[in-house]
């Protein structure tokens, strides 16, 4: 099976807002940060890159699958999780909408779904899915999956392991990236956290 070499996608203009399946480009900063992701990877022996349909995600998997010159393949199921009412809010816009559903849902994360949004269940099983096809590929390559940091944090917890509170710290950074080898010893199997 593959190694699988997540990324999250350059900044944009909604960083720091519930932003799921909203589809803002990426920003100028964004774009610096792709630059620099390029460079740091630029030893890597990537063979593919496949990416969300989200701009974010495409415009910062289009530039490295150009670095490399390789194939870029959109998947859908590498989407953000839909955060419904709540997309491009803050948390504080959304404590003024209805502390008290907020702090139920907060209380209850990730069991909780925002109004009219995605449910956990059908996201974290819409990207283990995703993520089995992905190791399925091609024996013994490593590709590049850029997403968003929900996908990230839901590998994160349900195949490494990790509490929430790791998660969230890694992937805040955009462009933040971390190996998952399928074929190493359980513990070993998160590997280069970026």
């Amino acid at each position: 099976m593959n190694d699988l070499l997540f990324i999250r996608h350059a900044e944009t203009h909604m960083a720091g807002t519930f932003c799921g399946q909203s589809d803002p480009p990426v920003n100028a900063a964004g774009h610096r940060q792709i630059q620099k992701l390029a460079e740091r990877l630029r030893t890597e022996p990537i063979l593919t890159v496949f990416t969300s349909d989200l701009q974010r995600s495409v415009t910062t998997a289009r530039a490295l699958a150009e670095s490399f010159a390789i194939p870029c393949i959109t998947r859908p199921a590498l989407r953000e999780i839909d955060f419904g009412k709540w997309e491009g809010l803050t948390w504080e816009e959304i404590e003024k909408l209805d502390l008290t559903f907020a702090m139920k849902w907060l209380e209850a994360f990730p069991h909780m779904t925002p109004p009219d949004g995605e449910s956990f269940e059908i996201f974290e099983a819409r990207v283990m899915a995703e993520t089995s096809y992905l190791l399925s590929q091609s024996e013994s390559s490593l590709i590049a999956v850029v997403t968003h940091a929900g996908v990230m944090r839901a590998i994160l917890r349900t195949l490494c392991g990790l509490d929430e509170k790791t998660t969230w710290t890694l992937t805040r950074p955009h462009c933040c990236t971390f190996r998952y080898a399928h074929h190493a010893h359980p513990d070993r199997r998160l590997q280069e956290v970026l």
